[in-house]
């Protein structure tokens, strides 16, 4: 009895190259489909503005090295006009990706652990005002103003989706999200200057709350929970931030011209926090590179600021040579940061999707 061969087996050669072709066009779709997001700037991260906050950090230091030095301002003044321009083209970028992209900015937004970057811009913008206090004040004050608003409605609305979401759990705390609510401690470095004392308080207030708050959770998270993903490591160097920043906010506040209690608590929390996690270096340089190694570089400019400042105040020479090492390691952190994330961009690790 004649029987149909399966479908399978078919010999007509049409319909083999037929499935050949449409086959071919599926693989070559496919391979078009991994390939175009690597150069599109709808995965442009908003943690690049962690760079600019590095960068911004290391101006200050370098100033403040200049100054007790007393040598003419070269590397601030390159380091300044590096990371304004650095700044506006990331700007620039992020606004087109806004624009463009808007479900990509969204998908930002609702991501537990990129959501705390968004307050990078406003904090940068706070980190070039006091880089322009010495040579512009006009175009610091009209930064920090910028930068107060921007960081005050960013902060309040990072804060409220963190208290109305029920998604969030233990796993999704890390260190970064000390950038939306202690990132206000920055306000008064700039601020005092021009004169908004009050303000300053406020803002002071404000990060130094959250930062005992976040503090608590996140140590936490760390001894009872789950480890932090390799990934993230780097962001511990972020505990070193608060306290320094509150000791350079704080002394801007006070300008007493010597230490009180309160001013040592914070810088000795600061440098009890960086021997910490200096302790954990040989781990952490075996982590491979990541655009979240920038996490290194602003808490070690501020620590590096703080100790300069505690020099400047205090005229210790213990702390002077303390502040030339901080900054010799600053200078070579930045370097190796610079060079790192260049390799990257030309091997095109960076703007694509994770």
């Amino acid at each position: 009895m004649y029987t149909h061969a399966p479908l399978w087996k078919s010999r007509c050669p049409f319909d083999r190259a037929r499935l050949r072709s449409t086959s071919k066009k599926i693989l070559n779709m496919t391979e078009a489909a991994k390939q175009k997001p690597a150069n599109s700037l709808e995965f442009f991260p908003i943690n690049m503005f962690a760079l600019i906050m590095g960068l911004g950090g290391f101006t200050i230091a370098s100033h403040q090295l200049e100054r007790i030095i007393g040598i003419n301002p070269v590397i601030s003044t390159v380091s300044v006009f590096l990371t304004s321009g650095l700044f506006t083209l990331f700007l620039a970028l992020y606004i087109y990706k806004l624009v463009r992209y808007p479900a990509a900015v969204q998908a930002e937004w609702n991501n537990p652990v990129k959501l705390s970057f968004f307050p990078t811009i406003s904090i940068s913008l706070l980190i070039l005002s006091a880089c322009y206090l010495a040579p512009n004040k006009q175009v610091s004050f009209w930064l920090w103003s910028a930068g107060t608003i921007l960081q005050f409605i960013t902060a309040f609305a990072v804060i409220r989706f963190w208290i109305r979401k029920e998604h969030f759990k233990e796993m999704h705390l890390n260190p970064a999200w000390f950038i939306p609510a202690v990132g206000n401690i920055f306000v008064p470095i700039a601020g005092a200057a021009h004169g908004f004392v009050e303000v300053s308080w406020f803002f002071f207030s404000f990060g130094l709350l959250f930062w005992l708050i976040l503090q608590t959770i996140i140590f936490n998270r760390l001894i009872f929970h789950t480890p932090l993903p390799e990934k993230l490591l780097p962001t511990l160097f972020i505990l070193i931030a608060p306290p320094s920043v509150g000791f350079l906010s704080y002394t801007a506040l006070t300008s007493h011209g010597f230490l009180d209690p309160f001013a040592h608590f914070l810088y000795y929390s600061a440098l009890v926090m960086f021997l910490l996690l200096v302790s954990k270096f040989g781990q952490l340089a075996r982590l491979q590179f990541s655009l979240s190694w920038w996490a290194y570089s602003f808490p070690m400019a501020a620590f590096t600021l703080a100790t300069f400042k505690f020099f400047e105040i205090t005229g210790l020479p213990y702390m002077k040579m303390a502040g030339f090492g901080l900054y010799g390691l600053l200078a070579l952190l930045i370097l190796v940061l610079l060079l790192k994330t260049l390799g990257a961009a030309l091997g095109r690790k960076i703007c694509c999707p994770e």
